[in-house]
């Protein structure tokens, strides 16, 4: 059974169950849902603990199928716990899991938990996931998106008896603490005690904040596709300056920037042929969050802009590799900068009808 992250502690209040899965790539959110369970486990007896991680294709998986039914002389109840970090049981794990799942079912002596990282679509049809699934429940941690960041800040600050100033200024604040921890969610909730710990329960400013938080955000080239995409340019100057501090190879940005270009060309020449964008989108493989992004872009870019772009890319592409252009910097970031900048005004332009609520993109 699958349950949404936000749905655990509702659920831990009306009982445990005896297997819970928890799969995805935020540290902290997977650690503060293991604890929670723990937590619950202990009102309820489990007063033992055990703890195996998945290390290498030689993990001697009887041990985890021995520790379910086996209990010291000092407990009636334990918490079984397995991390698999490659999110790859392997062949004989996935036979493992299956019996563990299975042997979980009525267990009310053993709870066992197991932990992995953010699974692919193929791995979730697994039959050893399967498995967990139907036996136990299932919960998938999402990453909090940027968008998103500033409201789980403002609610992480009044769990401790603290918010920011009201109106606008507030947002202001929250907006700088943002774009100080992004991607970086465990250095976030840092930041957060740290401030708990230098000022009293009660209203922040903004000067408070800005002189408390480090700069801790940690960016990626793939979160760098997006900001480019919904026309961010601040933050995708950002997020250009960090993966630079943060080593980051100039090929991959490039890959990413022209990888995106050369996937706007294909959909467009698609609709240019009669297909429609959703139909054009599914063929090219655009999914998630890009296919919306895709969406609310495509209408407004031209045939000819994306030619330009398309060949701006081409250009960087030497330059990246120490090639010299003309009328283009010969530093590689700062080609970079000027390509990402480039199609990021090409997506937040608007169209010539926007002025008419309602009227179709031509």
């Amino acid at each position: 059974m699958q349950l949404a992250a936000n749905q655990l502690q509702p659920h831990l209040q009306k009982g445990l169950r005896s297997l819970y899965t928890l799969h995805g790539d935020e540290p902290l959110l997977i650690q503060e849902a293991a604890d929670a369970i723990r937590a619950a486990a202990r009102t309820q007896g489990y007063t033992e603990r055990t703890s195996h991680t998945v290390a290498g294709a030689h993990f001697d998986w009887s041990e985890v199928l021995a520790a379910g039914g086996s209990l010291s002389l000092f407990a009636d109840k334990q918490i079984v716990e397995l991390r698999i970090p490659s999110g790859k049981p392997g062949k004989d794990g996935s036979v493992a899991i299956q019996h563990l799942a299975e042997a979980a079912k009525g267990n009310d002596s053993t709870l066992t938990l197991v932990m992995l990282p953010r699974l692919d679509r193929m791995t979730k049809t697994g039959g050893w996931f399967t498995a967990l699934e139907a036996q136990g429940i299932t919960i998938q941690v999402e990453p909090v998106d940027r968008n998103a960041l500033p409201l789980w800040i403002a609610q992480r600050l009044s769990a401790q008896g603290q918010r920011v100033t009201a109106g606008e200024q507030g947002q202001r604040t929250l907006q700088f603490f943002a774009d100080r921890v992004e991607g970086n969610l465990l250095a976030a909730h840092q930041e957060i005690q740290k401030l708990a710990l230098l000022h009293p329960p009660g209203e922040l400013t903004f000067e408070q904040v800005e002189s408390a938080v480090l700069n801790v955000a940690r960016y990626d080239v793939f979160k760098l596709s997006e900001a480019v995409l919904a026309g961010h340019a601040a933050r995708v100057q950002r997020m250009l300056d960090g993966l630079k501090a943060e080593g980051e190879a100039e090929v991959l940005v490039h890959y990413t920037l022209s990888e995106d270009i050369r996937a706007l060309k294909r959909v467009k020449d698609a609709m240019n042929q009669g297909r429609p964008l959703p139909m054009a989108l599914r063929e090219q493989r655009v999914w998630g969050a890009k296919e919306r992004l895709f969406e609310r872009v495509l209408p407004r870019l031209s045939d000819a802009s994306l030619c330009s772009l398309l060949q701006a890319a081409h250009q960087v592409d030497g330059i990246v590799k120490g090639l010299k252009q003309p009328d283009w910097p010969a530093n590689g970031w700062q080609a970079l900068h000027r390509l990402a900048m480039q199609l990021c005004r090409a997506c937040g332009v608007q169209p010539s009808n926007a002025a008419k609520p309602g009227a179709p993109y031509r």
